[in-house]
C-alpha cells in the first residue's frame, strides 16, 4: 500500500499595515522546524536588506499579469497599488518535503486560500490601538510612493473582515502573540482532517482483524 500523501497545513497571518504580521511570523517559523515561510510574488520594489527569492520573488507587472493568467497562483490580490501572489509551486515544495506552510498574505488573498482549502487555518493579527499602527509605520514613511491615507483606508476594509478569520489575536505583547499563534498551529495539526489517513489505516486494522479473529464477543 502506497503512503498517504503529505496535506501541509497551510497557516495564513494577515493583519492590517502596523499589525506586526511578518514579526510573529517570523519568531513563529524560528521557532517550529516544521513549518517553512511561503515566498510570495510581489511587483513592488525590494526594500533595504529584502532579498529577491527569500523575502519576496519580485517581479515586474508584465510577468505577475502572465503568471496569473495561467493559472500558476493560489492567491493574489491588488493591495496598496500593487500586486502580491502565492505561487501553487510553493504549496508543492511543501508537500515534498513535508512541512508545513506559514502565508504572510492580506485578507483578500487569506479568504481566496479558504476558498480553495477550507482546511487552512486563518489568524488575523490585530494591533491595540491606531496610534501604535502609526508608530509601526514610521520607518516606511520615507519609502517611494507610501501613501498613509490609502494604507489606513484599507487596514479599515479589512478590520471589517477580521471576523470572518478562524481566529482574532491581539498584538499587544509580541510574545504573548506569539505563544497564541503557536498553540493555534499545534492545535491545527491535530485536528480530524489531518488526521484522516492515520485513522482510516487503523480502522482498516481493526476490520481486518474482526474478519479473521476467532475471538467471540461477550
Amino acid at each position: 500500500m502506497s503512503p498517504d500523501p503529505f496535506h501541509p497545513t497551510l497557516l495564513v497571518l494577515s493583519a492590517p499595515t502596523g499589525g506586526g504580521k511578518t514579526t510573529i511570523g517570523r519568531r513563529v517559523v524560528e521557532a517550529d522546524g516544521a513549518i517553512r515561510f511561503s515566498v510570495s510574488h510581489t511587483t513592488r520594489a525590494p526594500r533595504p536588506g529584502e532579498r529577491d527569492g527569500v523575502d519576496y520573488h519580485f517581479v515586474d507587472e508584465a510577468s505577475f499579469e502572465a503568471m496569473a493568467g495561467r493559472g500558476e497562483f493560489l492567491e493574489w490580490a491588488q493591495v496598496h497599488g500593487r500586486f502580491y501572489g502565492t505561487h501553487r509551486g510553493e504549496l508543492d515544495r511543501a508537500r515534498e518535503g513535508g512541512w508545513d506552510l506559514l502565508l504572510d498574505i492580506d485578507v483578500q488573498g487569506g479568504l481566496q486560500v479558504k476558498e480553495v482549502d477550507p482546511s487552512a487555518v486563518l489568524v488575523f493579527i490585530l494591533p491595540p490601538s491606531v496610534e501604535v499602527m502609526l508608530q509601526r509605520l514610521g520607518n516606511r514613511a520615507e519609502e517611494p510612493g507610501f501613501d498613509l491615507r490609502r494604507r489606513m483606508a484599507t487596514a479599515e476594509r479589512e478590520l471589517e473582515l477580521a471576523q470572518a478569520y478562524d481566529y482574532n489575536v491581539l498584538n499587544e505583547d509580541l510574545d504573548v502573540a506569539v505563544g497564541q499563534v503557536r498553540r493555534i498551529l499545534e492545535a491545527s495539526r491535530l485536528r480530524a482532517a489531518g488526521r484522516e489517513a492515520a485513522g482510516r489505516r487503523v480502522r482498516e486494522g481493526v476490520s481486518a482483524w474482526l474478519r479473521g479473529s476467532n475471538v467471540r464477543g461477550g
